[in-house]
């Protein structure tokens, strides 16, 4: 094995070894990429001067125009659950949903599916899914596996469904369009979100005592009051959602212009709440008071928390950058492609593999983690094989398919420790696992009929791009 093959292996294989004993990882990036760079320059077959490409790259990740549509969509959804508006649309679906049996687990999983959408960040949407609904659900009498199940798995979605942060990244990786992953990601990220409305319900009524009806004396919310709650709490967040995608989707604005767009759409809601709380109260609404929701607290949040997810893919995207340029010039891009691309099977060879990998990997470590580490590796092997854009982007929705299954994965996927740190005291962390299982076998149905049928993320693009 050549010298330079052989160190870019030794170097990938300290940097999991980092990662996994807990160090950080755009330290772990930065410093293996380092000392194998002094390596390589003391064996001779590494000149440092290869490393004055570096800045070019990181002008050009930080000026990428797909990148900055990230602060703006995470700092729609902050601005959402900061301003209690996620709160009052869980109450509306709620109601209207409560007299089924299952009814309230629906209702979770449809919040959690458009507060998904809203936020792109799984953490935060499974934690505040988990604080306002958790509890809720053990009042009713919720069997605690349904309860913890829906709520981690439709939080996890936020990694599926569009404005996605996790496919505004792998879109800037991968080299295809964001237009096209958004697309092709949809109705994969509907069908799930389908699929875990259809297990809730369905087995709530099999299973008596599951998933009980919410009690007609817990309804508090009926006829005009109701209806008006729906109008102002769930209509205007769908719409805002909905004209986000739509702009897009039909080339009105770029990513970033939408989610400029979509920002100012979530402060407009959150100043017009106050307005609608009055109205609520003077049709006889008891359950709320009218209050002012966008606080300069609420705001302050809303920042801290965008400002942390964006310098987090800074720190990541930069340490990565230095990491894959080093794998390169020592040879290890080269020879991994020409590994993977060697394996038996062509194609779907490559993709089962591929897949293995990346659940393994989603199992210990974050999305952006895992798409600044496989990515480099996977993209050059894709190359050789003659992998096209329309491929790549269904290769791209495997990918984000599979990341959800790995994040819901016993015993230690990321979602399941989100809820543990919200969860009541009565919920055990037994039941958090074990309700996850059944969503993790949905997750992996999807992935199965995604990867033998390839035309749903063709069907999803045509469906939502016409003409694209």
């Amino acid at each position: 094995m050549d010298l330079g093959v052989a160190l870019s292996l030794a170097m990938f294989v300290i940097f999991i070894a980092l990662i996994l004993i807990g160090y950080n990882v755009a330290f772990s990036f930065a410093a293996t990429a380092l000392l194998f760079s002094f390596i390589g320059d003391l064996t001779g077959i590494f000149d440092p001067t290869s490393l004055n490409v570096l800045p070019g790259r990181w002008f050009g990740a930080v000026s990428d125009p797909t990148l900055l549509a990230v602060p703006f969509f995470v700092l729609m959804g902050a601005i959402l659950e900061r301003s209690g508006l996620a709160e009052r649309l869980l109450t509306a679906i709620g109601m209207v949903l409560g007299p089924l049996k299952g009814g309230v687990a629906a209702a979770v999983i449809l919040v959690g599916t458009l507060l998904a959408a809203a936020t792109g960040v799984v953490a935060a949407t499974v934690i505040v899914m988990g604080l306002l609904s958790l509890p809720a659900m053990v009042r009713l009498g919720y069997d605690h596996k349904l309860a913890t199940g829906v709520i981690i798995a439709s939080g996890t979605l936020a990694q599926l469904l569009p404005p996605s942060l996790v496919l505004i990244l792998l879109a800037s990786q991968m080299g295809v369009g964001i237009l096209g992953l958004f697309a092709g990601a949809l109705l994969p990220g509907l069908l799930l979100s389908g699929l875990y409305i259809v297990y809730a319900v369905g087995v709530s009524y099999a299973r008596p005592g599951v998933g009980p009806a919410m009690p007609k004396d817990q309804r508090l919310l009926t006829g005009k009051v109701l209806a008006l709650e729906v109008l102002f709490s769930v209509v205007p967040i769908i719409l805002l959602i909905v004209g986000v995608l739509y702009s897009i989707f039909q080339g009105i604005a770029t990513p970033s212009e939408s989610g400029a767009v979509g920002v100012f759409g979530a402060l407009l809601l959150a100043v017009l709440a106050y307005q609608f709380d009055k109205v609520l109260v003077r049709a006889g609404a008891t359950h709320i008071v009218p209050r002012w929701r966008l606080t300069p607290k609420a705001l302050k949040e809303a920042a801290r928390s965008t400002a942390n997810v964006s310098i987090l893919v800074m720190t990541l995207l930069f340490a990565s950058s230095f990491f894959s340029l080093m794998f390169l010039r020592l040879g290890g891009s080269d020879a991994t492609a020409d590994f993977l691309a060697g394996i038996g099977g062509g194609k779907l060879g490559f993709v089962l593999v591929a897949m293995i990998a990346v659940f393994l990997l989603g199992i210990n470590l974050e999305f952006l983690e895992i798409t600044f580490i496989v990515v480099p590796i996977f993209l050059p092997a894709m190359d050789t094989l003659g992998f096209t854009i329309q491929e790549k982007i269904w290769f791209t929705v495997l990918m984000a398919v599979n990341l959800n299954m790995a994040f819901i994965s016993p015993p230690v996927g990321f979602s399941l420790f989100y809820l543990q740190s919200v969860a009541p005291p009565e919920v055990k962390t037994a039941d958090i696992h074990k309700g996850a299982i059944p969503f993790m076998v949905l997750q992996g149905v999807a992935l199965l009929l995604l990867g033998f049928f390839p035309g749903i993320v063709q069907t999803s693009f045509d469906l939502f791009v016409p003409g694209g």
